[in-house]
């Protein structure tokens, strides 16, 4: 059984119609052609050159191996990771064959269905080669090098986490579409995404647990806030305070409650936060938690847009390098940072 690499979308803008189906998608656009039907690969190059006549021929033969990957190669049995545009991982086991749907909605021509294992499974929970092949920028490719398939179905049964299962000698084996196929795609990386998961594991390893709350205080001091960090134990309900001004006296007053957990956090939190809040009159709320938040937390966003703002992983990391420069010297030398410049991807995925 293989392991794909899908994505929803060059932006994840397709990860909840993936989710809220129970299928993977094909998304390239206006191409509601029945693959069943292509029985060679030459065939498919010419619907493709059909399709996208102002695409050079390189571009096509590089989407052409994703699409034969999609309706000839997959199978049920087989599973499938998808990034999640929230910095999060979605596992699931390919149940049913290639369906064409001509009929659907553009680009949702193409899909198969998929049983969806585990949803936004943090990142932080996998080894780092592993995160380096989830960091291609192709939309669609088989994942094997260092026998990450075989390690990947292993963190099922230790709840989604790295069950520290070496990698074969030599690499065990390559990515993208194999050595033997016509199609190889090319494995270009997404080098900001691979350094973003360094930093998000030094993080945490540095910061987990109670260490959190003193990240998210030098964060919101070198923002210009004055805060007062409550001591370890029953807290209320308050991990931090937080106001403007060298004495604190300033508006807004802001009530922090953090949560290191590395799943995503039930209501009872917010609640609980939206009562102190009151009780020490605090005039808005900061919801930090590293695994992210239930669908019955954001639910409530829209509500408590004025009064309360969410951070999970992916935005607490952007406050970090935000105010990187401004964080004190000790912090600095926890997590060392330096800026680079790198070339940028030409994002050459799938069509409009």
């Amino acid at each position: 059984m293989a392991l794909w690499l899908t994505r929803s979308g060059r932006h994840g803008e397709h990860e909840p119609k993936f989710l809220e189906d129970c299928r993977i998608y094909l998304t390239w656009g206006r191409f509601n052609h029945d693959l069943s039907k292509v029985k060679d690969r030459a065939t498919l190059l010419e619907i493709l050159e059909e399709t996208y006549p102002n695409q050079k021929r390189q571009h096509h033969i590089q989407n052409r191996g994703q699409i034969w990957i999609f309706s000839h190669r997959m199978k049920p049995g087989d599973w499938v990771v998808v990034p999640s545009k929230r910095k999060t991982v979605h596992i699931g086991e390919i149940t049913g064959d290639y369906t064409h749907d001509p009929k659907g909605e553009n680009p949702y021509y193409h899909y198969r269905t998929v049983k969806w294992l585990e949803t936004d499974i943090p990142r932080t929970n996998f080894d780092q080669d592993i995160l380096n092949s989830l960091g291609a920028f192709t939309t669609i490719c088989q994942i094997k090098r260092n026998d990450i398939e075989n390690r990947v179905r292993a963190m099922q049964g230790n709840g989604w986490k790295s069950v520290g299962i070496a990698p074969l000698p030599g690499g065990g084996g390559g990515g993208g579409n194999g050595r033997d196929d016509p199609d190889p795609v090319e494995e270009d990386f997404d080098i900001e995404q691979i350094a973003r998961d360094q930093i998000a594991r030094l993080i945490y390893s540095k910061y987990s647990g109670h260490g959190l709350e003193i990240l998210v205080e030098a964060i919101l001091k070198a923002q210009g806030f004055t805060t007062h960090h409550s001591p370890k134990g029953a807290d209320g309900g308050i991990d931090i305070l937080a106001s403007p001004d060298t004495l604190g006296f300033g508006n807004p007053r802001i009530c922090v409650q953090v949560k290191s957990q590395d799943s995503p956090l039930e209501r009872p939190v917010l609640d609980q936060l939206v009562g102190t809040m009151q009780n020490v009159g605090a005039d808005q709320g900061l919801l930090v938690c590293w695994g992210g938040f239930k669908p019955t937390i954001k639910r409530e966003m829209p509500r408590l847009f004025f009064k309360v703002r969410m951070w999970d992983q992916n935005d607490l990391i952007d406050q970090f390098l935000a105010n990187y420069d401004r964080l004190d010297e000790d912090l600095q030398a926890e997590i060392p940072l330096k800026r680079i410049w790198a070339v940028a991807s030409q994002d050459e995925g799938e069509q409009d």
